[in-house]
């Protein structure tokens, strides 16, 4: 079974392997479902929606546009997010327009990156990450 969060309504679904080649939709708002599992931007309230329903690890990038480590960044978690699409949700929180979260994390530096899993959060990091790095940091969370 494998999670992805709807692009247009924000809705979590789970969708079983072999029904991944059918076009699935979102169950609340009929939407195609990205399967590319592309990193989404979300609020404050969007997050913590998403890590406390979410079934499977979600990685998120505190970021913001005028960064550029950040902007570096960007295409490592693109490919992070495509080679684990719904086996992990990869979420982005811009700082400058959703401090909360990166407020109560006492975010100092961006790029940081943060996973939660089972509504818990177990691990976070600051900087920009190479592809390796990303991936060794995300790899003991999954499965």
């Amino acid at each position: 079974m494998k999670m992805f969060r709807c692009p247009d309504c924000g809705g979590l679904n789970r969708v079983a392997d072999e029904r991944l080649g059918q076009g699935p939709v979102c169950g609340r708002c009929r939407a195609a479902l990205d399967l590319s599992a592309h990193p989404q931007d979300v609020s404050d309230d969007a997050l913590e929606r998403v890590v406390r329903g979410a079934s499977v690890p979600v990685l998120v990038d505190f970021w913001a546009s005028w960064c550029g480590p950040c902007l570096r960044m960007a295409p490592v978690l693109e490919a992070v997010a495509r080679d684990h699409a719904g086996e992990l949700l990869v979420l982005k929180v811009d700082v400058d327009q959703h401090k909360r979260v990166a407020g109560q994390l006492r975010v100092q530096g961006i790029p940081a990156l943060a996973i939660w899993k089972g509504g818990e959060l177990v691990d976070r990091k600051s900087g920009a990450l190479p592809p390796a790095a990303l991936r060794a940091f995300v790899r003991p969370h999954l499965g």
